[in-house]
């Protein structure tokens, strides 16, 4: 249950560190240890983190065009305020105490680049509409064997995954790694991020797991932790683990998609239920909602150049504007039975998302359609949807940027400062990608050309 941030004591450990993350645009975690006493001297819980988080990419290169923080500020502290209530001890790391923080308390960043800032608003206005949520993310993800040194040392040209061949659903495949499989399960749920279920996925060395639904902030809270505590476990085994989106063009590509459904104040009613298996009104008009809103924020659900080469390939990641019954194939797939498990799963999303930002971006945009009472006027897609006639998706990475910077709709959805930041660093993604020779190229232009 959550609480209030008021300290009331230090977290029993043995050890005298305590290890507090924040998670940066992309979603990465971005960590750092304090002594307990510390700690306990922080009256206010908010601890100065370097703006620069916010300033600079996956790989630690600092943007060029982004107003927030730069050469031009400084890269002054900014102000992490710790979440006692997401207190967790790492069982791999000999129980150190855990605290998630955001920037919700330091106005210069809570609005325009704190994800988990964002989310937290979107959570607050879906309650105040009167509604509680229950959301999840599931992950597929890629296992390679060998060290991080071991693997850019070979240049990223000769990747091993764990087991070879397509065996989806595998009892034989997870006996081969058993130690591995047995640590993710059991740590995440002693993590207190309770796994419904895991199993391999078809591709060599490709596992998923759903992670246990919540509400929506814990939810996208432990889709964060699972991400990372899949990578720090893997290196227990001399494993690397990987969530991009789509690592071979021959091999089926990675989702993240969002299983939701919005319930009464209360939580003992599923507004997306019907006991006829119809839409509700509330299902429909958050179905609405977000088909109308997916290409104005597509970045938030596909944030990467990478991304793209998931999306509309066969990857039952549809590049459509769709929606259907129990359907893979749609955008939104509609999963009806028992009211304790009826919802939709948004399956445009892939595994490289930041949680915060597809999380919350899926229910602001259903909320979105329940606010203008939409109707949905998009027939239902029976069958295969990459045949349908439907509205297509940005193809890449810079028209949906272009697309969500110049959107009123997202703006409305979570503020100009945001969307100013977001496209900003979508842009620059863009501009890496643009500026780098690949492989493809050499090998088809060396020589011949």
């Amino acid at each position: 249950m959550r609480n209030d941030n008021t300290i009331t004591q230090i977290p029993d450990s043995r050890e005298s560190k305590i290890k507090i993350a924040v998670a940066d645009i992309d979603g990465v975690l971005r960590s750092k240890y304090i002594h307990k006493k510390k700690l306990a001297r922080l009256g206010d819980q908010k601890s100065g983190i370097c703006d620069v988080v916010f300033g600079w990419d996956s790989g630690d290169v600092c943007y060029d065009n982004v107003a927030v923080t730069g050469w031009h500020t400084g890269y002054p502290d900014a102000q992490a305020k710790i979440d006692l209530s997401t207190l967790r001890k790492i069982p791999w790391e000999k129980n150190t105490p855990f605290y998630l923080a955001d920037f919700s308390a330091d106005a210069k960043y809570e609005a325009a680049t704190c994800s988990r800032s964002l989310i937290k608003r979107v959570a607050a206005e879906c309650k105040n509409m009167g509604f509680t949520t229950r959301f999840s993310q599931e992950f597929e993800w890629y296992n390679f064997s060998g060290t991080p040194t071991s693997i850019h040392d070979a240049g990223l040209h000769a990747l091993q995954p764990i087991t070879p061949g397509m065996f989806g659903y595998s009892g034989l495949r997870t006996s081969l790694n058993q130690n591995f499989v047995a640590e993710v399960m059991d740590f995440m749920e002693a993590f207190n991020v309770q796994l419904e279920g895991m199993h391999t996925e078809t591709g060599p060395g490709v596992f998923e797991a759903a992670v246990y639904f919540d509400e929506i902030l814990a939810a996208a809270d432990k889709a964060i932790l699972f991400k990372h505590g899949v990578k720090e476990i893997a290196y227990r085994h001399n494993i690397v683990a990987s969530f991009m989106a789509k690592w071979n063009a021959k091999l089926p590509g990675c989702g993240g998609h969002i299983h939701q459904s919005l319930w009464d104040a209360d939580g003992k009613a599923n507004l997306f239920w019907s006991e006829k298996g119809e839409l509700t009104e509330t299902l429909e008009s958050y179905i609405a909602g977000q088909l109308y809103c997916l290409p104005e924020i597509l970045p938030m659900f596909a944030p990467t150049v990478n991304s793209y080469k998931r999306i509309g390939h066969g990857d039952w990641a549809p590049a459509n504007i769709t929606w259907g019954y129990d359907n893979r194939t749609a955008a939104i797939r509609v999963i009806g039975g028992k009211m304790e498990s009826a919802r939709i799963e948004t399956r445009v999303p892939g595994a490289d998302t930041n949680a915060y930002l597809a999380l919350g971006a899926a229910l602001a945009s259903g909320l979105f359609g329940i606010k203008n009472k939409m109707k949905l006027e998009i027939p239902e897609t029976k069958g295969n949807s990459y045949a349908a006639n439907a509205t297509q998706l940005p193809a890449n990475l810079l028209d949906a940027t272009e697309k969500m910077a110049n959107s009123e709709v997202a703006k409305q959805l979570f503020g100009a400062a945001f969307v100013d930041h977001f496209t900003r660093t979508r842009e620059w993604e863009w501009r890496q990608h643009q500026n780098a020779v690949t492989d493809w190229e050499l090998k088809r232009y060396f020589e011949i050309i």
